[in-house]
């Protein structure tokens, strides 16, 4: 049973609608709810990656606020989930902050699209090693990340030929996949 999971959202490297390398900006929701996503399945830390170092500020004064009494007093739960968040310039950082208090962490990326050798779901359930589980935003993480990943995970598939969940959506449904107790 898999144990151990950390999650990265990744800005850097992502690929636009047209194929380009490129960085996307963090965004409120997606702190506020992947932090509530990764609270309800036990997630060990949520590594927010992005280079840049106006977007770093810009989660450092929401996470100012979420550290404040008056957030205390507003939502105490909310406070909790987002606790685990944790900033990292790039996916070398979060692994190297991993290696600090895990040991063969293996590195899963996340995609919309079908790829070779995508591990399943179950697959992922049964490995025993911690795992950093990469996530996109934009139009995804770039090939290079893939490439570079120890697995990918096969993709999530809905009833119908569309596939473009937000990225909130797609990581609760995932957690629930692989790290849910039933």
């Amino acid at each position: 049973m898999m144990n151990n999971i950390y999650l990265g959202l990744v800005h850097y490297p992502i690929s636009n609608k047209f194929g380009e390398k490129v960085t996307t900006s963090i965004t409120n929701l997606d702190i506020h709810d992947i932090a509530r996503s990764c609270m309800t399945f036990g997630v060990n830390r949520f590594f927010i990656i992005n280079p840049l170092k106006s977007q770093k500020e810009l989660l450092k004064r929401i996470l100012k606020f979420w550290k404040s009494d008056i957030a205390k007093k507003y939502n105490s739960d909310r406070v909790e989930a987002l606790s685990l968040i944790e900033y990292a310039k790039d996916i070398e950082s979060a692994k190297k902050k991993i290696s600090l208090q895990e040991e063969d962490c293996l590195v899963i990326s996340t995609t919309a699209t079908d790829l070779k050798n995508q591990i399943s779901f179950n697959e992922c359930r049964k490995l025993s090693n911690p795992v950093l589980l990469l996530f996109g935003t934009g139009n995804g993480l770039t090939k290079d990340v893939h490439n570079s990943a120890d697995h990918v995970l096969e993709s999530i598939s809905g009833k119908q030929d569309y596939n473009h969940l937000s990225v909130r959506s797609a990581v609760a449904i995932i957690l629930d996949r692989i790290a849910s107790e039933k």
